[in-house]
């Protein structure tokens, strides 16, 4: 029996080793960026709400050498991935809103780049005794912003 939990810790420590070793490939020198990026691993690796990073590194769906150098989205549990679907969906229904629902106007200037090319339109963002938020896009430079 404990000869069966040498041979897991011999694997786990193989596989840190691997890891460690591919990343250092990369970066060539112990600097910021390689340092970092052994950190991004480790708390990736340790993160108790994304056990299935671990278990695929452990089991060899992942290598060592692709862990290496996997970005922070492809690592991320499916939770945050659909969390981060929605939030980027959330942004293009508002980028849309404002182009494809919005009123073109030049009596609004924009402050990043003086041009008076806008679309805005308003929504009831607070309670109905509070005054309308205007939400602004310049159609020249992309700049967004929002007045009450």
């Amino acid at each position: 029996m404990t000869r069966e939990v040498d041979d897991a810790v011999d694997t786990v420590e193989n596989l840190s080793e691997q890891v460690e070793e591919a990343i250092f490939q990369e970066f060539g020198r112990p600097e910021a960026a390689y340092k970092n990026r052994l950190r991004s691993r480790v708390y990736n690796l340790k993160d108790s709400k994304n056990p299935q990073l671990r278990e695929n590194l452990l089991r060899g769906v992942i290598t060592p050498q692709r862990l290496a150098v996997m970005t922070s989205d492809e690592m991320a549990s499916d939770e945050m991935k659909a969390l981060r679907e929605k939030f980027t969906k959330q942004g293009i229904d508002d980028h849309q809103l404002a182009i494809a629902q919005g009123t073109k106007t030049d009596l609004l200037k924009c402050g990043k780049c003086n041009k008076r090319h806008c679309t805005y339109n308003q929504m009831q963002t607070r309670s109905s005794d509070e005054p309308m938020t205007t939400f602004v896009l310049c159609n020249h430079c992309g700049n967004r912003w929002k007045f009450c």
